[in-house]
């Protein structure tokens, strides 16, 4: 049953303010870094796993430690490595001894079973082990020896990379990338922020984070996610944007035709759209607008947009050419009255 707007805007006036006390409590034990902040936790109550690429140190692993603390998650990470088997994720069957002599087989999980799961350095294991994740990704349950098994919710996989250090790595594939709702770039602290790292982790003891919500409160705000609407025009511009991602397509701009391979699949829009709703949410509106696409736009796409042989040696980001479908696609088809967030 829908909710009436009136219970909307109360709902969403709590979670505003329990939004505001989650960021309070994570600036204990991070500083900076607001916008990673902000996108790990759109996927966190839009159901999407987020990746997060960035050099070593830079707190990535222990943000998401800080985010299972606040938000009372089960929490377990998983060191990928290149001897690393799709059974040490997943868990396997072992026999199992019985008092009377019996023996069977049991399933002993493995530390994918977590509502909040770390896959820490996701792009040093095989293409194999990798590919363990996918069924937990996109319908958070796993199959092992023909029996299926249903993962805990709310359940999230916030994966890290590392740009450098390329020796002894496997690019994600495309099917996995695609699993991630946004893909956040983890940059240097600033001079301000390196200065307060320093007196918090070589000073004084700093206060530790607490609790804020749990399990079943995440699940409730994502349902209020979704109960805000998406005019047709707004969806209608989500959709553009991913088309504009395919080269030689209707929507095409140039910088695609020229530098991209492939674009993104419906998962681009779905993600354009989940994103769009809880940037509306916090900014006290109930329907989502032309620039909450627009801001989502960025982490949504540039890991569903792969480079060609060109893109590839003239150096082109993915990024690059996402910007240049954000200034050349329109709000509006050609023949409408252009029209403004």
């Amino acid at each position: 049953m829908a909710l009436q707007p009136k219970e909307i805007e109360a709902q969403a006036a709590r979670f505003r303010e329990e939004y505001r006390r989650i960021k309070q409590e994570i600036a204990k034990a991070i500083v900076g870094h607001e916008a990673v902040v902000d996108g790990v936790l759109t996927g966190i109550f839009t159901g999407g796993n987020c990746l997060l690429e960035g050099v070593p140190g830079l707190g990535k692993t222990h943000l998401i430690r800080t985010l299972s603390r606040v938000l009372d998650l089960e929490f377990s990470r998983i060191q990928f490595t290149p001897d690393l088997m799709p059974a040490d994720i997943i868990g396997t069957n072992v026999v199992v001894e019985h008092e009377g002599g019996g023996r069977e087989f049991q399933f002993r999980k493995g530390p994918v079973f977590a509502q909040l799961v770390l896959a820490d350095e996701i792009n040093r294991a095989t293409p194999k082990t990798q590919s363990a994740m996918l069924e937990a990704m996109q319908e958070h349950r796993v199959t092992s020896g023909g029996t299926t098994y249903e993962l805990p919710q709310p359940f999230c996989v916030l994966a890290t990379q590392n740009p450098i250090e390329q020796e002894g790595t496997y690019p994600l594939p495309e099917a996995q990338l695609d699993r991630f709702l946004f893909k956040l770039l983890v940059g240097y602290s600033s001079r301000a922020e390196l200065a307060e790292i320093i007196d918090r982790t070589t000073g004084k003891e700093t206060p530790e984070p607490q609790r804020i919500m749990g399990a079943e409160d995440i699940l409730r705000w994502r349902g209020l996610v979704r109960e805000l609407i998406v005019a047709p025009h707004v969806k209608d511009y989500a959709i553009r944007l991913v088309l504009a991602t395919h080269a030689e397509g209707e929507f095409a701009v140039e910088a695609v035709n020229r530098y991209a391979a492939f674009g993104a699949s419906p998962r681009g829009a779905q993600a354009l759209i989940l994103a769009g709703k809880f940037r509306a949410l916090l900014d006290g509106r109930y329907s989502v607008s032309f620039n909450d696409i627009r801001s989502v736009a960025l982490p949504a796409l540039r890991h569903r947009v792969l480079l060609n042989f060109e893109g590839e040696a003239d150096g082109v980001s993915t990024d690059r050419i996402v910007e240049a479908i954000l200034d050349e696609v329109p709000t509006t088809v050609k023949g409408e009255a252009l029209q403004r967030a």
